[in-house]
């Protein structure tokens, strides 16, 4: 359930400008944020990619394994993005090829982030509604 609210948290985070159309007073709860940012976009990459992980060794293919496997997938897509000027600064700036390679990446994801956003939101609900029931 905890993997459920995490999802969604950086959903939102990933996607701003779709919570400050619904809620405007939300900016100023943004900004104090936006410090942060990179540090939450880094654990939540980490948790995603620890998550994926996890899920592959205890796969059993009912549905709320497709849905937690798929929640921390687009987890660790959406933390990567957050925390993406981070993580240049920490780890890519020490290889030409990696930074390219995470150049490629993001430009690839960058377009179709509020789409992902959206799905992480959606499939995290649904997680928290699977748990629960």
């Amino acid at each position: 359930m905890i993997d459920g609210i995490v999802l969604i948290i950086v959903s939102i985070l990933a996607v701003p400008s779709l919570l400050l159309s619904r809620k405007p007073d939300a900016k100023e709860l943004l900004e104090k944020i936006e410090p942060y940012q990179g540090w939450i976009g880094v654990v939540a990459c980490i948790w995603g990619i620890t998550g994926v992980i996890k899920e592959l060794f205890h796969m059993n293919g009912n549905s709320y394994w497709i849905v937690s496997i798929s929640a921390m997938a687009i987890l660790a897509i959406l933390g990567f993005m957050l925390g993406y000027g981070l993580i240049n600064q920490m780890v890519l700036s020490k290889s030409d090829e990696a930074r390219e390679k995470a150049v490629e990446i993001r430009a690839k994801i960058a377009p179709n982030l509020g789409k992902l956003g959206v799905v992480g939101f959606i499939i995290g609900v649904l997680k928290i509604v699977m748990y629960i029931f």
